[in-house]
């Protein structure tokens, strides 16, 4: 006889309803239960102090340690003993894994691309400006909580106008100003953690909002079947079709006829493949990250007005179905499946091995992403990891970790859960994307630009850096894809002559394999178009600046190249921005300081010029720190950014460091006023300066190499003008 033992965290199961149903099913299946918890087990004599449910009452009863334990318990209760349940793992085998909350279920589920067209694209809500900038894409979003449950606490946001906004909360609608919804944001967050996904609806032929609960489980032969798909209708003037909000359900059948006629059927065959496709892939996922297997889920899903499928989110302990012999249902399909997996450990334990061994070799053929180039790489990458993100598990290293020994430890960080990795290669000297590229082998490769960063360690020659970075092309798997940038003269330099991958090419300018166009500053970034997929998008970047639209466009060539949709590329162009790279302060007396203070090089400096002369309100006030590396170039250089500065019409040039005096010689010399242009070498004085000069409506740029610690100048800014 299978003994079954339902561990839960309630000491009472009188206040566990669902005990009496698993007590009466085992019995007439023919299996000895018992519930208990776990400071009831005694592992020294392999006992459990129990209870056992009979003649109408739960008797306590010394119970010998089950064949297989039913988990029912709430996760969060029972970590408490979790050094107990561990224990008990190693020895019976579990039904009910958990598959973590929202996030990580939808995390998982961009593992497989047969999926990515259900996911609807999906933000853990960090801050209100986040949350902002998804607004900004989708017009329309939900707000709510990661480990919500019964449809509580969700949010239905949208614009209303230029500056309010309409939110939605189970029946009651408001209008909110900005500052309003920004202390309701700030006041949810405090309280958890949210997710914030578009608003993508499911609507009656009468208006009622619905969606479809699919519940799957895991029968007495260990396979996957549906026990039931049903529609969950809102209350009229609601938005959550959940029954808890007041929702209710009807039948499948009647309900397709009524809605969709004709194409009821395929409906819902579509549906039954659908949720057993699922469940396969899902249990996929269970035994290669964690050597389990999982046994019953619920889905819920939506059709949008082309009947498409969206996946609204996956619950790993559905509750049962509304309708008591559909719990019958669920009951009977648990308590053969426990018979069923205590019967079969040994052999359920060798098919997981044998999966995982699967899985981890399809694994192998993973893309491993390098990026280099004299700027952008540290954008780019920022860029092409937050797109991959919508729908992979990624590696990717942290901003600014672009060494060997960097890699090295990149090496081995990286696991069989990743789907993609994304790495930034640096380089000052030869030899050195050479070693990088010996230790992780790229498939993808992205040369963003070849400049003048790191010239004067190649005797003032770009066709020596080029050289270098050739590396790259060399080092690479040489049948992969290869990014370059068509617009950029000096990566005509590059060695790519005997590559035998594919080349795409990038551009703004000429003509390119991807090309932006109608390119906008917009608020506190960039708007641009580009066909893709033989479509015309419309782009959205949350950073300043022509350039970064190549940034941009570099990681866009790899996503569509991996099978990115359009949706999935806009979504993950909403990145978080790498540190100190054209960062907006907003200071009083509407004064605005640009900090982008990580890396300065001729190039650089005269795109960040662009960005100053783009959204300043009234004057632009430019201080210029060293650029290093520049060898015998440092003066001409020195002297071209100076003319540049002059031409751009720039109010007022400070400049700090060593020589760099020189920059606004030549601005003088090119015409600009010599009381406009300033020279330091000791930082409190240029401060002073500051201090006395700064007016209202000021738009100041601080621009220079990290090692020269012009952030410094970014925090006087910040503090002596803050709001």
């Amino acid at each position: 006889m299978t003994i079954i033992g339902m561990l839960h965290h309630r000491l009472d199961p009188r206040t566990v309803i669902k005990s009496y149903a698993y007590a009466a099913v085992a019995k007439a299946e023919g299996a000895q239960f018992f519930y208990f918890t776990p400071r009831s087990v005694n592992f020294n004599t392999r006992s459990i102090n129990g209870k056992v449910y009979e003649d109408g009452e739960w008797h306590d009863r010394k119970m010998p340690f089950p064949d297989v334990i039913y988990n029912a318990g709430s996760p969060e209760k029972l970590a408490v003993s979790k050094r107990i349940i561990n224990r008990l793992k190693k020895e019976i085998p579990f039904t009910t894994h958990s598959i973590g909350n929202k996030w990580n279920v939808m995390e998982r589920l961009r593992e497989a691309k047969k999926f990515d067209k259900y996911l609807i694209p999906t933000k853990i809500v960090k801050s209100a400006d986040l949350f902002h900038k998804f607004m900004t894409t989708y017009k329309k979003v939900v707000f709510k909580p990661i480990d919500g449950r019964k449809g509580k606490g969700i949010y239905f946001i949208s614009q209303a106008g230029s500056t309010n906004f309409e939110v939605r909360k189970d029946s009651e609608k408001s209008l909110y100003s900005k500052p309003q919804l920004d202390k309701l944001l700030a006041d949810q967050l405090s309280t958890g953690t949210f997710i914030m996904q578009p608003y993508i609806q499911s609507v009656t032929k009468s208006g009622q909002v619905y969606d479809f609960r699919l519940h799957v489980q895991k029968n007495g032969e260990g396979k996957w079947i549906i026990t039931t798909i049903y529609p969950r209708i809102a209350p009229n003037g609601s938005i959550i079709p959940n029954i808890n909000n007041g929702g209710f359900t009807n039948y499948l059948d009647p309900f397709l006829e009524q809605e969709f006629e004709e194409d009821g059927y395929n409906i819902r065959r579509m549906l039954e493949h659908f949720s057993l496709s699922l469940a396969h892939h899902l249990d996929d996922i269970q035994i290669v990250q964690f050597g389990e297997v999982i046994d019953e889920i619920g889905i819920d899903i939506g059709l949008d007005e082309n009947q498409k499928i969206w996946m609204y989110e996956v619950n790993w302990r559905p509750g049962c179905p509304p309708a008591f012999y559909l719990e019958l249902d669920v009951v009977i399909h648990s308590i053969k499946y426990a018979m069923y997996l205590a019967k079969n450990k040994k052999q359920l334990q060798s098919e997981i091995t044998q999966q995982k061994n699967k899985q981890l070799t399809k694994k192998q053929n993973l893309p491993i992403i390098a990026i280099t180039g004299s700027a952008g790489k540290t954008t780019s990458k920022a860029f092409l990891a937050s797109i991959l993100s919508v729908k992979w598990n990624i590696f990717e290293s942290k901003d600014y970790w672009n060494t060997t020994e960097h890699t090295k430890k990149h090496a081995e960080e990286i696991n069989a859960s990743h789907e993609a990795v994304v790495l930034e290669y640096g380089m000052a000297y030869p030899g050195i994307i050479t070693n990088h590229c010996s230790i992780i082998q790229p498939n993808i490769s992205i040369i963003t630009n070849i400049g003048l960063a790191h010239v004067g360690n190649f005797d003032g020659d770009i066709r020596g850096v080029a050289k270098a970075k050739s590396e790259l092309i060399h080092g690479m798997t040489q049948d992969g894809l290869l990014i370059l940038n068509k617009d950029d003269d000096n990566s005509k330099f590059l060695e790519t002559q005997k590559f035998k991958g594919k080349v795409l090419t990038v551009g703004i300018h000429g003509t390119a394999d991807y090309n932006a166009y109608d390119i906008q500053y917009k608020d506190i970034g960039m708007t641009f178009k580009i066909k893709l997929q033989g479509q015309e998008t419309e782009m959205y970047i949350p950073i300043l600046g022509e350039h970064h639209v190549y940034n941009a466009l570099n990681a866009i060539a790899v996503a569509d190249h991996l099978g990115f949709s359009p949706l999935d590329i806009k979504a993950g162009l909403n990145f978080k921005k790498p540190p100190r790279r054209l960062t907006i302060y907003n200071c009083r007396d509407e004064i605005t300081v640009i900090d982008d203070t990580v890396h300065s090089h001729p190039q650089g400096v005269r795109a960040a010029i662009d960005v100053l002369k783009n959204i300043a309100k009234q004057r632009k006030v430019a201080i210029i720190g060293q650029m290093r590396e520049l060898g015998d170039l440092r003066e001409e250089e020195y002297r071209k950014v100076g003319e540049y500065i002059q031409e751009q019409e720039i109010d007022l040039l400070i400049t700090y460091g060593f020589r760099t005096e020189e920059m606004g010689n030549a601005a003088i010399a090119k015409g600009m006023n010599p009381s406009k242009v300033y020279h330091f070498i000791n930082k409190e004085e240029l401060h002073v300066l500051l201090d006395k000069i700064i007016k209202p409506n000021d738009t100041i740029l601080v621009k220079g190499a990290s090692k020269t610690n012009m952030f410094e100048t970014v925090k006087f800014l910040d503090q002596t003008f803050k709001e």
